[in-house]
């Protein structure tokens, strides 16, 4: 039977109706497995992933792998003996550092993901194609994790948030239950390390989870809107003032002469002995008129007074 053909069995066995084989029947190299739900990338991106291979992020995934995802059960390392971060590289860890499955690390925001509840219980479906004995670790990335970003190491706790040993094969997967961590929103990476403890291998995968935003971020921008049209309330208030001011300024230019008749002769009352300059000049004859006219008087007087003596 193709190898293709195979897989495809496998996985629709698994999905679908119980699988049931014997314990002895298989060697250690058929240990395959991978999570289906929530579903890992290799997976979705799968031919046998339906509508969501068909996606963006598939698409991308499968030109940069070169190839299709069949063996979407095969992502394993051999010998890692629980090393897993000194022997899987930073932004491989999708793919646990093979080249033939390179295209689940592209750095993307849209992969086809599950919704998830903080704090509530996981139910993971890890479908394994032979039973095996083993541990479970399982990641959640921290929170302000940027999906955009290729995965790292540092983008993980230390410790995992659940850890499954043995648990039992029940319809073709092992049901791994877990209570999800409280303090996660939005787009998250959900990193599952199966290590075989019945051979050397370790399966890698990642599931792309999305958690719903908390009650204060989806305030955040009703507030923001708010905060601006406040501004926006505010600015013609502020510019009132500066036009009312503008022809205040223009106003003293006019002559208190014209504008104000009433306290125009109190300029012109200043005493003559106090002017100088142009002002002096039409004051003089004044004076010197003034003076001749009281001379012509007394002396006529004098005048008079004379012949009457006579």
């Amino acid at each position: 039977m193709p190898r293709t053909t195979a897989h495809r069995t496998a996985l629709a066995a698994a999905l679908v109706t119980p699988l049931l084989l014997p314990l002895g029947t298989a060697g250690p190299a058929r240990a395959h497995g991978a999570p289906t739900d929530p579903v890992s990338r290799v997976v979705a991106c799968s031919p046998e992933g339906g509508d969501r291979a068909g996606t963006a992020a598939c698409r991308a995934a499968v030109a940069a792998n070169g190839a299709p995802f069949t063996a979407w059960d095969n992502l394993r390392v051999a010998n890692v003996s629980g090393r897993d971060r000194a022997v899987i590289p930073d932004g491989k860890l999708c793919s646990g550092g093979l080249p033939a499955y390179r295209g689940l690390d592209l750095a993307r925001a849209d992969w086809p993901s599950t919704r998830m509840v903080p704090g509530a219980t996981l139910t993971m479906r890890y479908v394994s194609t032979i039973p095996h004995t083993g541990t479970f670790r399982m990641y959640l990335t921290k929170p302000g994790y940027d999906p955009a970003g290729p995965l790292s190491w540092s983008d993980l706790p230390q410790k995992p948030f659940a850890e499954v040993t043995d648990p039992a094969l029940r319809d073709g997967a092992y049901p791994i239950e877990a209570t999800l961590p409280s303090d996660r929103t939005g787009r998250h990476v959900l990193y599952t390390v199966w290590q075989n403890s019945s051979t050397p291998d370790t399966y890698y995968s990642c599931s792309d989870v999305v958690f719903p935003e908390t009650e204060k971020e989806t305030e955040k921008a009703p507030r923001k809107e708010e905060a601006s049209t406040e501004r926006k309330t505010e600015e013609p208030e502020e510019k009132e003032p500066e036009q009312k001011r503008e022809p205040e300024k223009e106003e003293p230019v006019a002559s208190p002469a014209a504008d104000s008749p009433g306290p125009q002769p109190q300029g012109d009352h200043t005493p003559l002995a106090t002017t100088s300059g142009p002002s002096s000049g039409p004051s003089a004859p004044m004076l010197a008129g003034g003076a001749a006219a009281g001379l012509l008087l007394a002396g006529g007087a004098a005048l008079a007074l004379r012949l009457r003596r006579r």
